[in-house]
């Protein structure tokens, strides 16, 4: 539905979630699977946004920016990320795992399984970084030196918590070179975003669309809790997300199918496996981003 929007709008925003969303997208005979770069890269005279609300693997965007060069597709100054998205880490991503396994482990709890089925993708761990106020921010990439002193004394602090999980702990030293490199290549395409949407807000004749990542039962306030992502996936997450304000937002749009789907743990009580079994098989029900098969049931 985005991709169909976006022929009639200048600038695509994503706002909340990370490399944990996928959007599959079909151009004619070629299919693209986006998990962090909005779905208008595949325009080329469209501006997409990272915003601040979103969680930046650098690692993962470096890859999908690769796989889309390689396609033939355009990506330059047409992406800009905030300076204000925080970074997800690999402690991120190894916490994020064990913390999965635990809680799926007999020994976590009498009553069996209670992981929440993430995607693994360190996005919980670094949104809690960020409620904590001890998260590393993309903009922290354009100062090398004390990104690099920030982040070897946030390894040494989350190899503690790493270690008593039972994983090993990361190389200091592997990590920050790897970040500093990533950062790099990065650093042209991070700005304040929150600026330049309030100029394009501005400027005449501007239309600008807002992407989500999850559904609305997966919203962190507003979702089935626990079983839920770490953001706002309702839509006045596009407004904290970006720095848009409430009152410049002259359209909602709200986008359903004729019956719910699921990646992940947690109740469904309309859940049907014939439903399941009938899309799966067409092909159709696989999160873009892990694989997965999607739970299926009734509206």
């Amino acid at each position: 539905i985005v991709d169909l929007l976006t022929s009639e709008h200048d600038v695509i925003v994503r706002y909340n979630g990370g490399a944990n969303a996928g959007h599959t997208v079909q151009v004619g005979t070629e299919r693209y699977a986006l998990h962090l770069i909005p779905s208008g890269i595949l325009y080329g005279d469209k501006t997409c946004v990272i915003g601040n609300g979103v969680v930046v693997d650098p690692e993962k965007l470096l890859q999908e920016i690769d796989t889309l060069r390689a396609r033939g597709i355009r990506v330059g100054t047409n992406l800009r990320i905030s300076d204000r998205a925080h970074v997800v880490m690999p402690y991120h991503k190894e916490q994020d795992a064990a913390l999965e396994e635990y809680l799926t482990s007999k020994t976590a709890h009498d009553q069996g399984n209670l992981s929440i089925g993430t995607t693994r993708r360190g996005i919980g761990p670094a949104y809690a970084d960020k409620a904590f106020r001890t998260g590393l921010r993309t903009g922290d990439l354009l100062k090398p030196d004390l990104f690099a002193e920030k982040l070897t004394k946030r390894i040494k602090e989350n190899n503690a918590v790493i270690k008593e999980l039972g994983e090993k702990p990361l190389s200091p030293k592997e990590v920050v070179d790897e970040s500093l490199a990533a950062g790099k290549i990065l650093a042209p395409f991070i700005t304040n975003t929150v600026v330049f949407l309030h100029g394009a807000l501005a400027a005449k004749n501007s239309n600008m669309l807002f992407e989500g990542a999850q559904g609305t039962f997966l919203d962190i306030d507003h979702g089935t809790y626990p079983y839920v992502t770490s953001s706002n996936t309702t839509s006045g997450g596009a407004c904290t997300g970006s720095g848009v304000p409430p009152n410049r937002i002259d359209h909602v749009m709200g986008v359903l199918k004729a019956y719910t789907t699921r990646v992940g743990e947690g109740p469904f009580p309309t859940e049907d496996s014939d439903l399941s079994k009938r899309f799966h098989a067409m092909g159709r029900e696989f999160g873009a981003t892990t694989g997965r098969a999607r739970r299926c049931g009734w509206f």
